[in-house]
Formats: C-alpha cells, structure tokens, sequence
C-alpha cells in the first residue's frame, strides 16, 4: 500500500471510529433499533424525523452531512453500517450495490414515477432503491415588483439580462442574475437545463450511460449559450470573481432579502431559504427555465433515495414503508416537500408552489434526471474535484474575458478527460 493509500485508510478509520461514537453517544438498549443515514439537516431533518415517527417501529435518524458518501464508506469499513441511507445521487447508489453492499429492495404497490426515474436505482436488473423525495431542478425565481413580465425563451432571457446589466452598471438597478458559482453544483444544473433543451433526442442519456463525446457538438452548443448569458457585463451582483465566491445560499438571499438581484435560478428548495429571510409580505414566484422556443421547457428533477444495507431485513422493511404514497404526509402538510410519487394526490400539497410542480411531474414530456448525479466516482463532483470543478472553471473563464471559442475548448477537453479517468466516456 502506498503512504497516499495508508493515509486514505487511517482517514477512513478515524471518521468511521468518530461516526460509531456518535451512534453509541447518542444511543441506549431503549432507544430505536433501525437507524437511518440521512444527508438533511436543520428543517429538513426536523421534519423526516416526523414522517418516520409514523412507523411502526423504532428509528433512530443519523445527519451524516453533506458528504454522506465518506460517512458510509468509514461505517462501512468498520461493519458499522447503518440499516437505510437517503442517498442524493443515484449513481450511489448503482456503485454501493455492485460493491455487495445493498439489500435488494421491493417497493410499495402505490409506489409510481414519471417516467426516466423509475430504473435509475436499478443494478443488472435489480432494483436497490426507492425514490422518496424530488426536486424540481427547472426553475427561476423572482418578485413580481421587480420583474412584471418574465422572459418565455431563451432569446429573451439574455435580451432582458443584457438590458438589466446595463441599468446595473449605470447605477439604476439591481443586478439581472444571482448566482451561487461557489457551490459547482448550482452551474452543473444551469449546464444540464441548457443541454436537455438543444440536445437531439437520446444524447442525454447517452452522456449520462458514457455512450456518447463530451466533445461533440451538443455539449459545445450548451455552452456556448451558458457563455453567451454569463459573459454579459453586469450579469451578476459584483461581478464573476465575486459569483464564485458566493455560495447558493447567499444568492438567494441576494435576490429576497438584499433584492441585489432580479433572478435566482435553482430547484424548489430556493423556498425553503426565501422562507428564512425574504422582507416584507410579498412572495417569490417561478417561471420555467426558458427554451429555445416558447414551447420548448426543460424539466430536469433531482432526488433522495432509500437503500437497505446488505444484512438489514429490518432497513428494507422500512425502505418499503417509505417508497409509499401515505409515509410522508406529515412533510408534506407541512409543505417545503415535493414527492416522486405520482400517486400522491395534488390535493395534499399545501403550498400551492409545490402543487403545480407536481402537477408538471405528471404531464411533462421528457423528464430529464439530474446528469451529474449520475456520473461515476469522483467525476460526479463534489466540492474542488470533478464536474463541479470544471463547471467553475468555465465560469471564471466566461466571466473573466476569455475567448468563448478557448472556454468551450478547454472545458470540453476536461470533460472528455474525466469521463475517461471514470472509466464512462470519450
């Protein structure tokens, strides 16, 4: 082994002695007997350990934080797994179970998708997953003080974000665009928006299977228009350099409390934040990330799901209870909760945000699946490394006055590289 490979594991083992002390700290013989790794916190944990109250059972909830993927791994190298995970990407969990680590799952009989998430959790035709939670990952958001007529298409966001950028760098205005490029994962999602809607049909998914270039011409066509809206002058609050310092957070507050932005793009937890910090009575409202035509929107749906860890007959009975239409009602009355389950009633939803997304679950088109969740190994990204990375660099490129035709080039280059070092590409 060498001394990078000895350090790895020493890591490995202090984090999984840390994560069993943690368990034992907060755990006696009458405390629950299954135990869940989860990746929320905050609100978001406060209101899971509500759903799972609900069981029949005891469970004990683990927040394993944001890297959830290092927790498991120590636990598992000291055979301290836990019973269920809710893991964030579904190339998790296709990689955990081809490791031997996962318990085959059986959903419940109302458990039902739309359709391009139903056999992403799925292994050499075995299904070790179950969706239990969504996000819609195709919207902007907004006030309608601040913007009364939104952008429909493509064409006429960079027209409206051209226009605000030259009020904003006269002095007459906010900013057209917040954006949180300290956080990869926020440019990945404007990436793949733009990438579903000038794509030919099955080139995503080619991409997502590594049947397809990251330097053909769809994924060139993407970013070029990514450069065309990010390189206007003025587009962001402080410029590029200080884009790439703000994380997602901060850009929300940006446009609901500060109102230093016009727009914000991200999925359906922006709310969750607006929520905490927005001033005064108005609410934010969405509009559609804009296609090329007026008919043309993206759908692109990110997710949670629950595995069952080899051994764990008690997880997999609890996975099961999750996947069905009823165990998250208490989440879902009390809103900031958009379930995969189609049968869910509309009428459940509280908040009518949630409502009509799920609403666009059941009749959009093409449903398109979050691609970096996807992709393999340290190429799916993760803070510094991977997509995320090289979505940030093509960022500060575009941002920063670099030839569009180079930013392209370079970042093509890097995607093609690490797709091959995945071992999923060209």
């Amino acid at each position: 082994m060498t001394a990078s490979g000895r350090l790895r594991r020493r890591a490995l083992l202090r984090a999984a002695a840390a994560a069993g002390a943690t368990a034992a700290a907060g755990c006696s013989r009458a405390e629950p007997s299954v135990q869940v790794a989860v990746v929320w916190s905050g609100g978001e944990l406060a209101r899971f350990r509500e759903v799972v109250a609900g069981y029949d059972a005891g469970v004990q909830v683990i927040s394993a934080g944001n890297d959830i993927d290092a927790f498991l791994r120590a636990r598992q190298l000291a055979g301290t797994s836990p019973d269920v995970a809710i893991l964030p990407r579904s190339g998790l969990v296709v990689e955990y179970a081809r490791r031997g680590w996962l318990r085959e799952l059986t959903p419940a009989a109302s458990y039902a998708l739309p359709p391009g998430m139903a056999d992403l959790l799925s292994a050499d035709g075995r299904r070790y997953g179950v969706w239990v939670k969504a996000a819609h990952k195709s919207l902007f958001w907004y006030f309608p003080s601040m913007l009364p007529e939104p952008p429909r298409t493509w064409d006429q966001l960079v027209t409206l974000t051209r226009r605000l950028g030259a009020r904003a760098r006269a002095g007459d205005g906010p900013a057209p665009l917040a954006v949180g490029a300290a956080d990869g994962w926020v440019l990945t999602d404007w990436f793949e928006n733009v990438l579903a809607d000038v794509a030919p049909p099955g080139f995503y998914e080619a991409l997502a299977h590594g049947e397809a270039d990251w330097r053909a011409r769809p994924v060139q066509v993407a970013l070029d228009r990514l450069a065309e809206l990010w390189r206007v002058d003025g587009a962001f609050p402080g410029g590029g350099r200080r884009a790439l310092l703000t994380q997602y957070e901060e850009s929300v507050i940006q446009v609901v409390y500060h109102r230093r932005a016009t727009m914000l793009f991200e999925a359906d937890f922006v709310d969750d934040v607006a929520s905490r910090f927005r001033r005064g009575p108005e609410r934010p409202e969405t509009f559609r990330f804009p296609g090329a035509r007026l008919a043309d929107k993206p759908l692109i749906v990110g997710g949670d799901a629950a595995v069952a860890f080899a051994g764990s007959a008690r997880g997999a009975e609890l996975a099961r209870w999750l996947s069905g239409g009823t165990a998250f009602e208490p989440w879902l009355r009390a809103g900031g909760y958009l379930s995969p389950n189609v049968s869910v009633p509309l009428a459940g939803y509280r908040d009518a945000v949630r409502r009509r997304l799920a609403a666009e679950l059941r009749t959009a088109e093409v449903v398109r699946f979050d691609l970096s969740d996807r992709l393999p190994g340290p190429f799916t990204g993760s803070d510094g490394v991977g997509i995320w990375r090289i979505m940030q660099d093509f960022f500060a490129d575009v941002t920063d006055g670099v030839a569009v035709g180079e930013a392209v080039r370079r970042a093509t280059g890097q995607l093609a590289t690490g797709a091959r070092s995945a071992g999923r590409g060209r």
